[in-house]
């Protein structure tokens, strides 16, 4: 049987909308939509590119606590709100994915608060 754990990004948002920052089960990790927010700074970079990174840097943070890392990755779904952002973007998927390489959907679409551009949403596995 395997055990369910709950990660938390410390954001009074997760309760109020009922969700976890990530959910591990068993080897797998699922990681909640995440934006470039600086939770130490407590502000959201108006840069694309600076949130591209602070994406990462919160999703690598999650899964570090849930034992994995960005190479564990194996599917994520990046959502950016214009699509000539994708090629400013790609290089920096390339960057933190080189070597995992994980299967990958990019959607075009509207995010919560104007000022969000960018949201990655991942899964990864542990391996043994």
């Amino acid at each position: 049987m395997s055990t369910r754990r709950l990660i938390s990004s410390g954001s009074s948002f997760e309760a109020i909308a009922g969700y976890s920052r990530a959910v591990v089960d068993g080897d797998d990790i699922f990681v909640s939509g995440t934006t470039g927010y600086d939770y130490a700074a407590m502000e959201l970079p108006e840069d694309l590119l600076a949130q591209t990174h602070g994406c990462f840097r919160n999703i690598a943070s999650a899964l570090g606590e849930a034992g994995g890392s960005l190479d564990d990755v194996v599917r994520v779904r990046y959502i950016v709100t214009r699509a000539e952002y994708a090629d400013e973007v790609f290089p920096i998927f390339g960057q933190y994915f080189g070597t995992a390489r994980p299967a990958a959907t990019l959607i075009v679409a509207g995010l919560l608060q104007p000022e969000m551009k960018i949201e990655i949403e991942v899964t990864a596995r542990r391996r043994r």
